[in-house]
């Protein structure tokens, strides 16, 4: 028996074409991924993660040209596609900054709930209070690095002592000076870190031992395993995403840099994105089971680490 097939109309023709999404199943990873870009954190994690990756990209492509002219199979040693993607860094780059605008806000957010929520220990209490106090003086370094740097604000302001000397120099604000303290507060910032992990570890370890005691010997349950599962990877996150953090505060903190050639600066940094994008990634998803208090504190920590990411 032959398929009648519907009349070709205007009702029809709209199926088809402007319902042609009706094909397409839902997907939990899509509805994830938007509610990942949906957050400034997500969105931001995203392009840190393309950022690094065009600078390895293009210094590949560099590197290939050098060969290629040594070879004599090109004129010149340059890679236009790597100039264009090393371009693409930089602008992405320059855009972070940019939205970095408002970092000042949840820095200020925390460090009054700091005060009014307390630590498990004296220690944690002051190494986040140093970490707060740094980062209020990276913000506003990095804000006048920018302007400066883009010519928006002027070289130099009037100094104080000009109300009362007229002959007293103004003060200068050259980008370097300030991009190179603006890091200093950050590698101070990545510093005390490791001894919040150091303070986080001994905690974790007290907590495991005293879950095991209270199980009398017959073993974890499976929600206890979870959360050690949890919170030891939340952990190894935070260690792997300083380690690689710290040199590239130490190389833009110095007045020469650390490393010789900048490929360095593109691995560390694309590595610190990565484990930063998986953890902001799992931070997002949706719990298939209400989170424990003692989930939601793992996932708190991870986001506040991750929150401070400025790789560039």
């Amino acid at each position: 028996m032959s398929r009648v097939s519907k009349p070709l109309n205007l009702a029809r023709l709209n199926d088809l074409v402007l319902g042609a999404f009706s094909n397409v199943a839902p997907s939990d990873t899509l509805n994830h991924l938007a509610r990942f870009l949906g957050t400034w954190n997500g969105s931001d994690k995203m392009f840190m993660v393309v950022q690094n990756s065009l600078k390895i990209v293009a210094w590949l492509l560099q590197f290939r040209a050098r060969m290629r002219h040594r070879a004599g199979l090109l004129k010149v040693p340059v890679s236009d596609s790597a100039t264009r993607l090393a371009k693409a860094g930089s602008t992405i780059g320059d855009s972070r900054m940019l939205w970095r605008f408002w970092g000042l806000l949840p820095i200020f957010t925390w460090l009054i709930s700091l005060e009014r929520h307390p630590q498990a220990t004296r220690n944690l209490l002051t190494i986040e209070r140093l970490q707060g106090w740094s980062m209020l003086g990276y913000y506003p370094l990095e804000h006048l690095f920018y302007l400066s740097s883009h010519g928006i604000i002027p070289s130099s302001i009037p100094s104080i002592r000009s109300l009362f000397t007229p002959s007293a120099k103004p003060i200068e604000l050259k980008p370097g000076v300030l991009g190179m303290w603006s890091c200093r507060f950050w590698a101070l910032y990545v510093a005390l870190q490791f001894a919040h992990l150091r303070e986080d570890r001994k905690l974790m370890l007290l907590r495991q031992r005293s879950m095991r005691r209270a199980s009398g010997g017959t073993g974890l349950s499976s929600a206890e395993q979870e959360e050690l599962k949890q919170r030891w990877d939340a952990y190894w996150s935070q260690v792997l995403v300083n380690l690689a953090d710290f040199p590239l505060t130490i190389h833009w903190s110095l007045e020469k840099g650390l490393f010789k050639n900048e490929i360095w600066l593109a691995v560390f940094g694309l590595a610190s994105s990565l484990i930063s994008f998986r953890t902001a990634w799992r931070a997002t998803a949706l719990p298939s089971t209400p989170p424990s208090e003692n989930k939601e504190e793992a996932a708190s920590e991870q986001e506040k680490l991750a929150g401070f990411d400025v790789s560039s």
